[in-house]
C-alpha cells in the first residue's frame, strides 16, 4: 500500500500547495500595496524638546570627587586587575598602580613605557588621570594600553578615589 509513487504524490500535494499559497500572495501584495503615503488624520503637537535641556546642571569635577565612593571604585578596579597590581614596585603588563594619584608620569621603576607617555611628563593629577581613563588612546597617542577606557564620570572619580587612597 505505501510504495515510492504515494510518497512522490504526497510530497508533490505539499509542495504545490505551498506554491498555490506563495502565489496568491505575491498577487495580493501587487493588487493592494501602495507606494505612495496619505496625509496623516491628526497631527500630535509635541512640546518643545530644546527647553527640556537647558535643565541641565553641569557638576564640576571637584565636587565630583568629592562625593567619590572609593568603594565602588574597588570594584571598577577589577576592569584593570588584570594588567595593573596595587602593591608598591610590583608591575605586571601594566605599571604598579600604588601611589599613582600625585605620582610624575610613567615613573615606576623598572616598567619599560610607550614613547607616548614618557613624552608626557607631569603627574597624575586627578584631573589628568579622569582625562587618561577616559579614552587612553586620546589622551597618550600611541600609548601601548590597550584598554578602551570609562564611559561613565563617576566611575572613572571613584576609581580615582580608590587609587588615591591606597598610598601612605
Amino acid at each position: 500500500m505505501f510504495d515510492t509513487m504515494t510518497l512522490t504524490k504526497a510530497t508533490a500535494g505539499v509542495c504545490g500547495s505551498f506554491l498555490v499559497l506563495l502565489l496568491g500572495h505575491w498577487a495580493a501584495d501587487v493588487l493592494y500595496s501602495s507606494d505612495a503615503h496619505g496625509e496623516q488624520s491628526y497631527v500630535i503637537e509635541v512640546a518643545d524638546a530644546g527647553a527640556a535641556s537647558e535643565d541641565v546642571v553641569e557638576v564640576s569635577f571637584e565636587e565630583l570627587m568629592a562625593s567619590a565612593d572609593a568603594g565602588k571604585g574597588a570594584k571598577v578596579f577589577k576592569k584593570c586587575a588584570a594588567c595593573h597590581k596595587l602593591e608598591d614596585g610590583v608591575n605586571s603588563t601594566g605599571p604598579s598602580l600604588y601611589g599613582i594619584v600625585g605620582r610624575a608620569q610613567a615613573s615606576s621603576a623598572g616598567f619599560g613605557y610607550s614613547g607616548a607617555l614618557t613624552a608626557l611628563g607631569g603627574t597624575w593629577s586627578a584631573e589628568e588621570l579622569d582625562a587618561f581613563l577616559l579614552k587612553p588612546s586620546a589622551y597618550a597617542s600611541g600609548t601601548s594600553m590597550s584598554f578602551n577606557g570609562l564611559r561613565k564620570e563617576k566611575d572613572r572619580v571613584n576609581l580615582i578615589a580608590y587609587l588615591d587612597s591606597l598610598d601612605d
